[in-house]
């Protein structure tokens, strides 16, 4: 029923920045808590980022100080703006509820980090 869309992923330097959108086609994260995943080739996807309905933020301890993760009911969004990139960070980034994720997957958004 919900559709989650992930775009704004691309090809950056280390050290660049990235900001990842998640359209839903409704505001689920008005009552979800949300998240962003992500899972690089070879390896099972893990959590990132999430923020509540309350706006509490909570981070894998390898972004924190550098992700930053928020919503936006008026466009049914919610973003992941990456900053200071790694080449750890490469992976695919998908989006879902939190901690279960239960809806269905969205084909992801590609980020890659390299020089």
């Amino acid at each position: 029923q919900v559709q989650l869309v992930e775009s704004g992923g691309g090809l950056v330097q280390p050290g660049g920045s990235l900001r990842l959108s998640c359209a839903t086609s409704r505001s689920i994260f008005s009552i979800y808590t949300m998240a962003w995943f992500r899972q690089a080739p070879g390896k099972q996807r893990e959590w990132v980022a999430s923020i509540t309905v309350g706006s509490n933020r909570n981070y894998q301890d390898s972004v924190k100080g550098r992700f930053t993760i928020s919503s936006d009911s008026a466009e049914n969004t919610v973003y992941l703006q990456m900053n200071s990139l790694k080449p750890e960070d490469t992976a695919v980034y998908y989006c879902n509820k939190f901690p279960t994720a239960t809806l269905a997957w969205g084909q992801g958004t590609q980020v890659t980090v390299s020089s």
